[in-house]
């Protein structure tokens, strides 16, 4: 079988050139099928100058997770700019996971050290766009960011959205941002796994491995695990209740995410 080819700047380039793009942000998620933790969008920025990206970049999820910590330092320095948004587990049960990814994204986005002209998304559907509001929905059905507390509102991204199927794997600049989102959101999963050590998320991630079932089967779900979804409960009287106050995700460095909700770099 042959090798799959590796990820480019070309059709960032014919896009940046065809539109007249000065800054091109390209976007790509990590954690949307979780059971717990954040939902995180890397965002790597790049302009028509920008050289192209370090070798070896590539999906994360083709990459090892010792592969893809050697390439961070690389990209941090090859990128004009980059960052790293998340919605906690309390912000995906209220708004959904779709809206949940477009505060992510607005996060990430206004951390950049310069505004986009332009987004390429990965993917077939464009979520980071706000939809037009609608009379016939509630907050969680559109994803409406005005359901959640005044100090974690965020900026809509006002600028055109192109998306690509599988632009992780085509583009350098996407792959790069997968690569990013992977990496930062392991290091939380990591830290809160000092916090709630029963899950296992060291080592899953928060995904539905069946040390993570078998955990949520015994205990129920802790704070940080999204109780909208369908997710064993646990005994009777384990899970956690309506009245207990649902905790914002800390990152490292100590930066609370349901405030400022990015790390970043230039």
């Amino acid at each position: 079988m042959s090798a799959r080819p590796e990820p480019t700047l070309l059709h960032e380039r014919e896009l940046m050139r065809t539109r007249g793009i000065r800054w091109l942000a390209a976007v790509d998620e990590v954690g949307r099928g979780a059971l717990g933790g954040p939902v995180s969008v890397g965002v790597v920025l790049i302009s028509p100058d920008t050289e192209s990206a370090p070798g070896g970049v590539r999906d994360s999820k083709l990459l090892s997770a010792a592969a893809r910590e050697r390439l961070v330092p690389a990209l941090l320095a090859w990128a004009p700019g980059w960052a790293v948004g998340h919605a906690s587990a309390a912000e995906i049960d209220l708004v959904g996971i779709i809206g949940a990814l477009r505060l992510a994204g607005e996060r990430a986005v206004a951390s950049l050290p310069h505004m986009p002209d332009h987004v390429l998304l990965d993917g077939s559907h464009d979520w980071l766009t706000r939809p037009a509001p609608s009379l016939f929905d509630g907050a969680h059905e559109s994803g409406d960011p005005r359901a959640l507390p005044t100090s974690t509102l965020t900026v809509p991204v006002n600028v055109p959205v192109s998306v690509l199927v599988k632009a992780d794997m085509s583009c350098s600049s996407v792959a790069a941002a997968s690569v990013l989102a992977k990496t930062t959101r392991d290091a939380i999963m990591v830290e809160l796994a000092g916090v709630h050590p029963a899950f296992g998320w060291e080592q899953n991630k928060g995904y539905a491995s069946p040390d993570h079932l078998d955990a949520l089967r015994r205990l129920g779900p802790c704070e940080q695990h999204r109780r909208s979804w369908a997710i064993p409960a646990g005994p009777q009287g384990a899970e956690l209740r309506e009245d207990e106050p649902r905790a914002v995700i800390v990152g490292p460095g100590g930066s609370g995410l349901g405030s400022a909700g990015a790390s970043e770099g230039s």
